[in-house]
C-alpha cells in the first residue's frame, strides 16, 4: 500500500499506531441484516487460542447521536513553536499540529514553556483552550507561573473535542519535503508526550488507555491502489519511535472472525477526550488557574492584556488572528454512536475507522477526497450514515464461535 494512501485510509488514524495483531475465530455465519435492523445481534465472537471475545457493534444509523466536523490546522513545515515580539509583549506560538494536536500536546507545550521561561516572567496568558492551550497552561502552572487562559470557547465547544481520539503523532504533521528538518524536534515532542501519557494510565474514567484494533483489507497488505490523492505526501517518522508502540501483526485466513481475507491487529493509545479534557480543566482550576471567555479579532487586542508573555494556542484560528496563511485546513468528519462499554476494540478499513471511546463509538469517514484546504464545517450526515451501514455489513458477516 502506498504511504500516502495509508495515511489517508487510516486517517493518519494508524499513522504511528502501526502496531500489534489479534488472534480470532471462525464459525457459522452471523445474523442477517434484517436481524440487525430488528435489534438482534450475534453473540460476542470468541477468539482462539486465548478466549478473547469481540462484542458486536450495534451499527444502526438510528444510534447516531451527532455528526461532527473539524478543521485540522496543517502546516507544510510543521507546527509553529517560536517566540516573536508584538509591541512590548512576547508571543510564544504553539499551533499548526495537523491531526496530531492531542498526541503531541505535552511535548509541544514543553518546548513552548522553555521559550516562556526565557522571558523571565512570573505570569503568563494562554490564548486558546483546546489541547495545546490546556497543556501549555498546566505546564506553566507546574513551573510555578500564574496562568490565565483567554478563549472564545471552552470544552466541549472547541474543535479539539471533535478529534478521533487516537495516538497519531505524525498525522498530517508536515509534508515530506520538510520532514528531514523537522524530524529531531518531532521525536523529542513525541517521546515527551508519550511519557506523560504513561503516567495517566489507570486513572478514574480512563482518560488514556491502550486498545487493540483490526485493520481490514480486501487486498494484500503492501499492494498499491490506483487512486489519486488530492493531499500532499506527508512526513513519515514512524521508524524513529518503533520502541514506543507494539508492531502490527497480520493474521492468517481462518484465524479471525472478519469477512475480509487480509486482517492486521494493531495496538495503540486512545484518549477518552471528554474525560481527559475535563480532567485537564479541573487540574488547571484546582491549581488556581483563571479563565476569561474572550474573543480576539486582531493581534493588537492582545496588547491590552496584563501579561507580558502570551502563548498563542489558537490552532486553525491563528490563520485569521495572525494572518498566517501557511495554516491549511484539512476537513475531518466523525459520527458518534451510543456508547457500548462492551466494545473495547477499534476497526479500520479503506473507507472508515471506528474508535471505541467511552463517550461514544466514533465512526470516521476515510479515503474521501476534497478535504484538503476545505474550510466547510457543515456536517454531511449522509456520508456518516453510509459509513455506519458499511460497518453494519462487517458486523453482519462476522463469523461466530
Amino acid at each position: 500500500m502506498q504511504r500516502r494512501q495509508f495515511l489517508r485510509q487510516a486517517g493518519a488514524t494508524l499513522a504511528v499506531a502501526s502496531t500489534a495483531g489479534l488472534a480470532a475465530c471462525a464459525g457459522a455465519p452471523s445474523a442477517s441484516p434484517q436481524a440487525l435492523d430488528a435489534g438482534t445481534l450475534p453473540p460476542a465472537t470468541r477468539m482462539r487460542p486465548d478466549s478473547v471475545e469481540l462484542a458486536p457493534i450495534k451499527a444502526n444509523v438510528d444510534r447516531i447521536t451527532g455528526v461532527y466536523v473539524c478543521t485540522r490546522p496543517f502546516r507544510a513545515a510543521g507546527p509553529r513553536i517560536e517566540a516573536e515580539r508584538l509591541g512590548h509583549k512576547t508571543i510564544v506560538h504553539n499551533y499548526g499540529h495537523g491531526g496530531s494536536g492531542w498526541s503531541l500536546s505535552w511535548g509541544s507545550s514543553t518546548l513552548a514553556l522553555r521559550m516562556v521561561q526565557a522571558t523571565g516572567v512570573r505570569e503568563v496568558g494562554v490564548i486558546g483552550c483546546g489541547a495545546l492551550g490546556l497543556t501549555s497552561a498546566l505546564l506553566a502552572q507546574r513551573a510555578g507561573l500564574a496562568v490565565r487562559i483567554y478563549a472564545k470557547a471552552l470544552p466541549p465547544d472547541v474543535y479539539s473535542m471533535r478529534a478521533s481520539g487516537l495516538w497519531t503523532p505524525d498525522s498530517r504533521i508536515c509534508d515530506a519535503q520538510h520532514a528531514p528538518a523537522f524530524a529531531a524536534r518531532w521525536e523529542e515532542m513525541t517521546r515527551t508526550s508519550h511519557a506523560m501519557y504513561q503516567g495517566m494510565l489507570g486513572l478514574p474514567g480512563k482518560p488514556i488507555e491502550w486498545i487493540e484494533g483490526y485493520y481490514l483489507s480486501d487486498t494484500p497488505f503492501g499492494s498499491s491502489r490506483d487512486e489519486v490523492s488530492d493531499e500532499p505526501e506527508y512526513g513519515d517518522f514512524r521508524d524513529q519511535v518503533r520502541d514506543l508502540t507494539p508492531r502490527s501483526v497480520e493474521l492468517p485466513v481462518g484465524s479471525h472472525p472478519f469477512p475480509q481475507d487480509h486482517v492486521r491487529r494493531y495496538t495503540t493509545m486512545m484518549f477518552n477526550i471528554s474525560t481527559y479534557a475535563r480532567m485537564l480543566m479541573s487540574d488547571f482550576l484546582a491549581a488556581g488557574g483563571k479563565i476569561e471567555v474572550r474573543e480576539f479579532n486582531h493581534p493588537g487586542e492582545l496588547l491590552a492584556l496584563p501579561e507580558h508573555t502570551l502563548v498563542n494556542a489558537t490552532g486553525y484560528g491563528s490563520r485569521a488572528l495572525f494572518k498566517d496563511e501557511s495554516v491549511i485546513p484539512v476537513r475531518g468528519q466523525t459520527a458518534r454512536l451510543i456508547p457500548q462499554p462492551e466494545v473495547t476494540y477499534g476497526l479500520s478499513t479503506h473507507n472508515l475507522s471506528v474508535v471505541p471511546r467511552s463517550d461514544g463509538l466514533l465512526v470516521q469517514v476515510l479515503g474521501d477526497s476534497g478535504n484538503f484546504n476545505n474550510t466547510d464545517t457543515t456536517p454531511d450526515r449522509a456520508a456518516s450514515e453510509a459509513a455506519v451501514r458499511q460497518l453494519a455489513d462487517i458486523m453482519t458477516h462476522m463469523h461466530r464461535s
